[in-house]
């Protein structure tokens, strides 16, 4: 093989997972407005002032960027943990996926997911302006990447996924409403919908692994007597590393 070839080999492994990682750090730290701002106790109105007290900007300017209004910029909470771990889940992903059409899918829903996951770690709260636009978005999304030639996996099966892990869930929810929210049950169809997309097995699996981790968390957290067995946790970021860990493991067993 020449240099020249070599080269090349080098671009195409490592070109498209560096830029997906590029794009989950930005898009991470962008995010950690919005995350300070929904970070409010359940029935608060989401925050309108910076940590300094300076009213942020109307619109979508308001919710993207740092902690930080542009008059007190240099303050705020430091972002690189979001930054890096959006990042690498879609290097990741990227990764995994290639380039088939449904990476860019992934990438959308990587950034909200994370921010979910921050803002229930934080303040126990799913909010319905992200839950509610990726329960509709995934489908939609999905639906046309099918159309596109080089796609792997199946949207009425996707369909299908997000309604059975809604279900369990809003299950879960109505036998014990305090210890499964109704935030949960919202975010487990763009969840389903997304693991039904690779298979029933790979659905079977993000469910479990979410599930798994959520319990050996609480379970920790009794060992250390932080909590007790009628304790609140925080689910939606186990439901969502379960998610990741088995779209990952779908689009590499894909390729």
């Amino acid at each position: 093989m020449t240099a020249r070839h070599a080269c090349r080999s080098v671009c195409r492994v490592y070109a498209l997972p560096t830029a997906c990682l590029l794009w989950g750090a930005v898009t991470g730290l962008l995010a950690l407005r919005a995350a300070y701002r929904f970070s409010v106790e359940p029935e608060q109105p989401w925050r309108l002032n910076c940590q300094e007290g300076h009213v942020f900007a109307p619109g979508p300017r308001g919710w993207v960027g740092t902690t930080s209004c542009a008059t007190c910029a240099p303050a705020g909470r430091p972002g690189w943990p979001a930054a890096v771990v959006t990042g690498l889940c879609c290097a990741a992903l990227a990764q995994a996926v290639g380039t088939r059409p449904e990476l860019a899918v992934w990438l959308l829903l990587t950034p909200p997911l994370v921010l979910l996951a921050l803002v229930d770690a934080r303040v126990h709260r799913l909010p319905d302006r992200l839950t509610l636009p990726l329960a509709a978005g995934v489908p939609v999304l999905l639906g046309s990447v099918a159309l596109l030639p080089g796609s792997t996996g199946s949207w009425p099966r996707a369909l299908l996924g997000g309604l059975a892990l809604g279900g369990v869930y809003f299950a879960l929810f109505l036998i014990n409403p305090n210890g499964m929210g109704f935030g949960d049950v919202k975010l487990a169809v763009p969840l389903g919908v997304a693991l039904g997309w690779y298979g029933w097995d790979v659905l079977f699996l993000g469910a479990f692994a979410g599930f798994l981790l959520g319990a050996v968390y609480g379970l920790g957290l009794v060992l250390l007597r932080r909590a007790n067995r009628k304790s609140a946790i925080p689910f939606g970021p186990f439901m969502i590393a379960g998610a990741m860990a088995g779209l990952l493991l779908g689009a590499a067993s894909a390729a």
